[in-house]
């Protein structure tokens, strides 16, 4: 059975993502902070029959995604799929924005997936099979007001995957970018009733987005039916775009 590691993937769109590849996968469940909510999503896929394990993976730091590794291949072999989730918002406006948040956003969202993808790819290399997903954002693709940093750092996420999709395809590795829209999780709980019915009224498909949705199309990027398929970004966005 191939192996995934999920960073960022004890909540929210990542949790979803891995209690839905834990159907087909051994799972790693990358979580930064709360080991708790790790070991909780461990225990939902193994209640299904999976298998899975929570390791602690911070993006920032080259020496947490190395030990990281180490700690999977020990006890699975290698990792087969990359699923660079684990992200962070510091929003305010440019004249605003401080330099240290600046930093903080692209070191987690963007060269902490640099990190990441580079040390998974010596092993998808070796046995000439890999899928790397990346989830970005419909804000990295259109701007968005408070985000410069953010959409920067989502937007680099595309240069990025592009780039390794043509690397890397003579190997039978597949680079792509996820961009959801507006999905109920932690990070679009901030919402007003009234900026989510200004949401809602731009999108085709009428109801917010849910992690599970996703989820299933991470599902599909990782599977050997989307062989053909890199280099790509998929909005995942009820229509907004």
């Amino acid at each position: 059975m191939k192996t995934v590691l999920i960073t960022g993937g004890s909540r929210g769109i990542g949790k979803a993502i891995a209690i839905e590849l834990g159907k087909s996968f051994n799972v790693a469940v990358g979580y930064s902070s709360s080991k708790e909510d790790g070991e909780e999503v461990v225990e939902e896929i193994m209640k299904s029959n999976g298998t899975a394990t929570a390791v602690e993976i911070n993006v920032t730091s080259t020496e947490s995604v190395e030990n990281a590794f180490v700690a999977i291949e020990k006890e699975y072999g290698g990792i087969d799929v990359l699923v660079n989730n684990a992200g962070i918002a510091k929003d305010n406006i440019l004249p605003r924005l401080k330099e240290d948040e600046w930093d903080e956003v692209i070191n987690t969202n963007l060269t902490g997936s640099f990190r990441t993808s580079q040390r998974a790819i010596k092993h998808m290399m070796k046995s000439k099979w890999g899928r790397i997903i990346y989830i970005s954002s419909i804000v990295g693709l259109a701007g968005n007001q408070g985000q410069t940093n953010y959409a920067a750092s989502k937007a680099g996420l595309v240069g990025l995957s592009k780039s390794i999709a043509k690397e890397m395809g003579s190997r039978n590795i597949t680079s792509n970018v996820i961009a959801p829209g507006y999905i109920d999780t932690d990070m679009t709980s901030f919402l007003t009733d009234e900026q989510k019915d200004d949401i809602l009224d731009k999108l085709s498909i009428k109801r917010i987005g849910k992690p599970e949705d996703i989820a299933n199309i991470v599902s599909f990027l990782a599977s050997d039916e989307s062989e053909y398929i890199t280099g790509q970004v998929i909005s995942v966005d009820g229509g907004i775009t």
